[in-house]
């Protein structure tokens, strides 16, 4: 070829040291496949480890579902070996403690809930306690979940364990949530659970009381997942200054992220207010749920 008419295809490729196919890659769409692939690559890293600063407990599953709700088309499997390179893979989640004391002689109701087929809100409330651990003192956490939208509905955070706690978290639920027929209450055998005021209450609004069998945790483990993550994701996470301080952010968390924002897997991952939303079975929910839902 003359000198004229330039270097041939086959020089050019030589030169450069590159492939025919990657050639004709480049002069199609001006850049050559390596750095749009590239490209692409540091752009998904970049959104992931954005998702993991906000969402530190987020393992692959949860991460991969964020992604795809961004708009990215994405194989978990690249999520996890992206994850792992970049050191992002969750830790072992800590072991909390049991709280409540089931040893006492108040009447025990049978657990209600082994046959339930949940197809709405406000069919059933599922209840539990846990303590928290502030720098001079622990303090105690009652909270009450719709089961079938995962949706914290009640909570209190308070000094003692006694009877108030659980009954602050209750009326919050009542406050919130219009009561249907056929509502069951699950909780275990805690004292707090079977004391007097506690079974009042229930009977006054028609909700039927539910209690796990002896020694099966099994039979709460909704409840008993959502305090784990709530530990995980929010208490080991942070240092209360004192009970004010635990309560507005423990609120936030509940209210603000836990309810409107995280993604929950038994949901198709999607926020517990979002399912709700989208369920075609609304059941009777007064709005707006808290003050923080309106910011």
């Amino acid at each position: 070829m003359s000198a004229k008419r330039g270097l041939t295809i086959e020089r050019m490729v030589e030169l450069g040291r590159v492939s025919r196919p990657g050639f004709y890659r480049f002069t199609k769409t001006g850049a050559s496949g390596g750095e749009q692939d590239d490209k692409t690559e540091m752009d998904l890293r970049d959104a992931i480890q954005r998702i993991a600063l906000q969402w530190p407990a987020y393992g692959r599953p949860r991460i991969t579902a964020e992604l795809r709700r961004q708009g990215w088309q994405v194989n978990p499997k690249r999520v996890y070996r992206l994850m792992r390179e970049d050191n992002l893979l969750c830790v072992r989640k800590r072991k909390f403690v049991v709280t409540t004391d089931s040893n006492h002689q108040r009447r025990i109701y049978p657990n209600l809930t082994q046959d339930m087929v949940l197809t709405a809100i406000n069919q059933l409330w599922i209840a539990d306690i846990t303590y928290i651990r502030l720098e001079k003192e622990f303090i105690y956490l009652a909270v009450i979940l719709d089961a079938y939208s995962r949706r914290v509905i009640g909570w209190a955070l308070d000094r003692t364990i006694e009877d108030d706690l659980t009954l602050a978290a209750l009326r919050m639920a009542l406050s919130r949530r219009k009561v249907v027929a056929g509502l069951v209450h699950h909780s275990d055998r805690g004292s707090q659970y079977v004391s007097n005021d506690y079974i009042d209450l229930l009977k006054e609004h028609k909700i039927e009381p539910s209690m796990s069998r002896k020694a099966n945790p099994w039979d709460n483990a909704a409840c008993e997942s959502f305090m784990k993550t709530l530990k995980y994701e929010e208490v080991h996470r942070n240092e209360y200054r004192d009970l004010e301080h635990a309560r507005q952010e423990i609120g936030r968390f509940l209210d603000r992220v836990y309810n409107q924002r995280r993604l929950h897997s038994a949901l198709g991952y999607r926020p517990p207010a979002e399912f709700e939303r989208l369920s075609p079975v609304m059941g009777n929910v007064e709005g707006p749920q808290n003050a923080f839902s309106q910011a």
